[in-house]
């Protein structure tokens, strides 16, 4: 009889240690392999932000998009790092069209990058292909009135998607 009672026991303790549950591992595995990606940033976006320009100051750590950069001042605009607009400077044509809704130096540099990499995905299939993406870096004491023109132009030049970037709380 004690036997018996003592191969019971024997049974029992082997069979708690040799069952293992893997459906809850795997759902472990699997949230912490969701919650990884989620958060992996494969582009590596460097913006060069020019002396002038101070950007709004923000919580958010969500990451920046590739697209044309469009860096704004009080007195300056860059497109990609090239100076376009200067209104301290001598001006050689108009800077608004008939309406005064389009920035015309803006708008012609904008149609000239889009054009140029539609060029470019034609020779070349694997490259990079025109996601209509502008980055805004614009100085925080900008009116919203001058905002919407810029927004305006972009938009008129086939730019329809906006992201403004601004300089996290701790940079």
């Amino acid at each position: 009889m004690k036997k018996s009672i003592l191969n019971r026991s024997l049974r029992r303790s082997r069979i708690g240690t040799t069952q293992l549950e893997m459906t809850s591992l795997m759902d472990v595995i699997t949230i912490l392999l969701v919650f990884l990606v989620q958060y992996y940033n494969t582009t590596g976006v460097e913006l060069n932000i020019p002396e002038g320009v101070q950007p709004p100051i923000s919580k958010s750590d969500s990451l920046n998009n590739p697209g044309i950069a469009i860096q704004v001042s009080p007195t300056k605009i860059w497109v990609d790092d090239k100076l376009v607009v200067d209104t301290e400077a001598p001006q050689t044509g108009p800077i608004y069209d008939s309406s005064g809704r389009r920035i015309v130096p803006i708008f012609n540099e904008l149609v000239r990058k889009r054009e140029e990499i539609q060029i470019l995905n034609k020779q070349v299939p694997e490259s990079e292909k025109f996601t209509g993406v502008v980055n805004f870096i614009m100085d925080k004491t900008l009116k919203y009135s001058y905002i919407r023109k810029l927004m305006h132009t972009a938009a008129e030049a086939g730019y329809l998607k906006y992201k403004f970037v601004v300089i996290g709380e701790n940079q």
